[in-house]
């Protein structure tokens, strides 16, 4: 899929690696100037460079200070802030237990990135994309969020909770231009996913096939599919769309793949 991003600045976060990265390397293949952010500095740098129009940057989206700070520089760099993608996530590997098991300390990390960390980059981005009456913010979600996992509450919690924040912004930013639109990613083969599934020692690797009998395709799907409905979305042609979940997960949330 090609559009025209000339012109355009782009800021994906946690861009380092896996599907941040893929829907940065998209948006600069496009034209776009792309800022990979990241918590890891030095591996932000080294995926922008892949790309003569990406630039890496450090950020913590836990921390306001950094997003304003990165924010700031962007638009002081180039002018414009046309584009946010709030990839950023964590979940946890070693807590897959029921709720009243699950520590209140990793409740608070989760929902810090997944959530919080959503609501504090769209903040300070749409205070600069309403002086320039236009953007578009897109937000990384999940089939966690629209129907619930086992064993992972605050992820779970924190996706759904983007889900309707993405639809509340885009009540709220729409007539200011500011277009907001989600996307919930199936299973999505990255190097967690091959922690967790789909590599040779991965946690769950039995319970691998089980998953997969769920959906249709009968695989998980890659970065660059989930990249590529991301450039739809960043798309100036696609100027009608807010406020909607655009799901990619191979059919799993369509109906029941199984015969019973």
């Amino acid at each position: 899929m090609k559009c025209d991003l000339t012109g355009k600045v782009s800021l994906v976060t946690g861009a380092a690696r896996g599907i941040g990265q893929a829907i940065a390397n998209r948006f600069a293949a496009n034209g776009g100037t792309v800022y990979y952010t990241d918590l890891d500095a030095g591996e932000a740098q080294v995926a922008a460079s892949f790309m003569p129009n990406g630039r890496g940057l450090r950020l913590d989206v836990t921390k306001a200070t950094d997003i304003a700070t990165a924010v700031q520089q962007i638009v002081s760099e180039c002018g414009r802030l046309d584009i946010l993608v709030n990839n950023a996530g964590v979940n946890t590997l070693a807590h897959r237990v029921t709720i009243d098991q699950f520590p209140r300390e990793e409740w608070d990390r989760i929902l810090a990135v997944d959530l919080t960390g959503v609501y504090e980059m769209s903040k300070a981005a749409a205070a600069a994309m309403r002086s320039q009456k236009s953007g578009r913010i897109i937000n990384i979600a999940s089939i966690a969020g629209l129907v619930p996992l086992r064993l992972q509450c605050p992820f779970v919690a924190a996706k759904a909770g983007v889900v309707n924040l993405t639809k509340a912004m885009a009540l709220e930013l729409g007539p200011h231009g500011i277009l907001v639109n989600g996307i919930a990613p199936g299973s999505t083969l990255t190097e967690g996913t091959r922690k967790l599934f789909y590599g040779d020692d991965g946690l769950f690797r039995e319970s691998a096939q089980r998953m997969l009998d769920h959906i249709p395709l009968g695989r998980p799907g890659t970065v660059d599919e989930i990249a590529i409905a991301a450039l739809f979305l960043a798309d100036p042609e696609n100027s009608y769309m807010n406020g909607h979940i655009l799901t990619v997960d191979g059919g799993w949330t369509a109906g029941y793949a199984r015969e019973f």
